[in-house]
């Protein structure tokens, strides 16, 4: 059964940054694949960064690019997102998720496991 809970959401000032964890269980060898994404109020979910845990193959939404980082600690199980230079457009609910199979995708219908989601707060 895999889980993943999101942790480091929180209030920071615009340009400030901040770095999301998230603590997994039950991911094997099929599901290598995680990414970050996030959901404003009255928004749908989008997509934020996206890596393949083996090869560290990385991809990001432009939104993001330069500053956003995703990575990860396979030996402790934990995906990380460090945000720097945050503006107030990146408010939202960030979740992180996985799915199976070799590819990154930014359509969150391919990622099956979802975590339960962390507030992230940039006041201009």
């Amino acid at each position: 059964q895999v889980q993943l809970l999101e942790s480091g959401g929180g209030l920071v000032q615009d340009g400030g940054s901040l770095t999301l964890s998230c603590t997994s269980s039950g991911l094997t060898d099929s599901t290598p694949v995680m990414g970050w994404f996030r959901q404003a109020p009255g928004k749908e979910r989008e997509f934020a960064a996206a890596i393949h845990r083996n090869s560290g193959r990385t991809d990001y939404a432009n939104s993001v690019k330069g500053r956003f980082t995703i990575s990860t600690d396979n030996a402790k199980n934990i995906l990380y997102l460090r945000m720097n230079n945050l503006k107030p457009d990146d408010t939202a609910v960030y979740y992180c998720a996985a799915r199976a199979g070799q590819l990154l995708f930014s359509d969150p219908s391919r990622y099956t496991f979802w975590g339960l989601g962390t507030q992230v707060t940039v006041s201009a």
